[in-house]
């Protein structure tokens, strides 16, 4: 890979991506290998040095469809450990269903691995590429000419400013969704200056508490998901010394996480004990503490002309199926096949946004249905999530399909 200085890099590009996250990286990764002989001039911005998050230690799930895909290029995180059971409850309230990795052949359901262990394989298979990747570089909003072949991106380091002409943009940046494809200029006098990408928002009253603890009586390579009326807590294995270590997501009312932030870890700890119960032993410590709120942003749309949308750029999802990183791959992956397959032309966005629509819908809607379902604390309710969870594990089939959906998607 050529890390290349805006000064001494081409001007046009066949595909430029913004945003060198796992998704975006993964993007390029996966062009440089299916490009083949018709080989694909691939650009990648970000704002941040490739190395400055390679020591992020947020926890992050990656589903085993998620590995079957980054695994034969050598992206695969060393630390990721292995997730082989997921036990989803309520607590103080009945219904229960397990998900046993041999119920389905495979050598696990999921794995948990750090952010920046992510980011570092994914950056290390993408340098082994020809790809040029701009480092410290803020993406402008791109400019579109009626008729032309090309996408102008202007980008900026702070003391040089370039334009870039590509024949796609990729957006895989989430904090540039309003600059990068949001926000296109048009040259069409018929059309807007400001073209706002429409997006389905939903605010689910909701922050999440995240860190790393320690317990006391672990259960290796277990999941947990336990369902309060407060909202969910998952805890998922990250091993560690004993197999010790678990990243937490708990979620609760902003103001009880505007409180608990403020507490101490013995005392935050005697609350999550209080919350989840007693079935991993006592929560001995907790550290990375922080908090987020939460809510759903998903574009109607992935493609507008020569600009898509990937990743967090494209949805932002409740963390209570773990489904974010993994539903951005599948999109990636995607859109790698179809720049393959047609180049790097509007048919080929076209097809991959055909091809990713029902895998989206059914994803964002799951995710969606579950974080609303599973938050709210009503007794009627409850006891219909009960049942329902009852249900799964009385009905294999029923699970059998959820639990895929969550580990592989659909991709065609």
């Amino acid at each position: 890979m050529s890390e290349t200085h805006p000064l001494h890099a081409p001007h046009e590009f066949d595909v430029t991506i913004v945003g060198a996250g796992p998704v975006g990286l993964a993007l390029a990764a996966w062009l440089a290998r299916r490009s083949g002989t018709a080989a694909l001039s691939v650009a990648l911005v970000d704002a941040r040095d490739p190395e400055a998050a390679a020591g992020d230690p947020r926890a992050i799930a990656v589903s085993e469809g998620s590995r079957m895909l980054l695994e034969p290029f050598g992206a695969w995180p060393a630390d990721a450990n292995a997730i082989e059971r997921i036990h989803v409850s309520q607590r103080g309230r009945f219904g229960r269903t397990m998900i046993e990795r041999g119920e389905h052949g495979l050598p696990a359901l999921g794995y948990v691995a750090k952010y920046g262990s992510i980011v570092h394989a994914l950056a290390l298979a993408v340098r082994r590429t020809g790809t040029h990747w701009f480092t410290s570089c803020r993406a402008c909003a791109p400019h579109v000419e009626p008729g032309d072949e090309f996408v102008t991106l202007p980008i900026d380091s702070g003391h040089v400013r370039r334009t870039l002409k590509t024949r796609v943009l990729i957006n895989a940046e989430g904090g540039l969704y309003g600059e990068a494809h949001g926000k296109t200029r048009h040259a069409r006098a018929d059309v807007p200056e400001d073209v706002a990408v429409k997006r389905e928002t939903r605010d689910y009253g909701q922050t999440a508490i995240v860190g790393t603890v320690t317990v006391s009586a672990p259960q290796p390579h277990v999941a947990w998901e336990r369902f309060t009326s407060e909202g969910p807590i998952a805890l998922l294995p990250m091993g560690g010394v004993r197999h010790a270590d678990f990243a937490l997501v708990w979620c609760m009312k902003p103001e009880q996480a505007a409180r608990r932030v403020e507490l101490s870890d013995a005392a935050l700890l005697a609350e999550l004990a209080g919350a989840f119960g007693e079935r991993m032993g006592r929560f001995e410590s907790i550290k990375g503490r922080a908090a987020f709120p939460l809510g759903l942003v998903a574009a109607h749309a992935l493609v507008e002309g020569r600009i898509a949308s990937i990743g967090n750029a494209a949805q932002t999802l409740h963390p209570v199926a773990g489904q974010g990183l993994n539903l951005g791959l599948r999109d990636a992956h995607a859109l790698a096949d179809a720049l393959g397959h047609h180049g790097p032309t509007p048919e080929a966005l076209a097809a991959f946004a055909r091809r990713r629509a029902l895998d989206r819908r059914l994803t964002i809607g799951a995710t969606d249905t579950l974080a609303r379902v599973f938050t709210v604390d009503f007794g009627p309710l409850a006891m219909l999530r009960g049942l329902a969870l009852t249900a799964l594990e009385c009905v294999p089939p029923a699970k059998t399909a959820l639990a895929r959906q969550m580990m592989f998607g659909q991709r065609h």
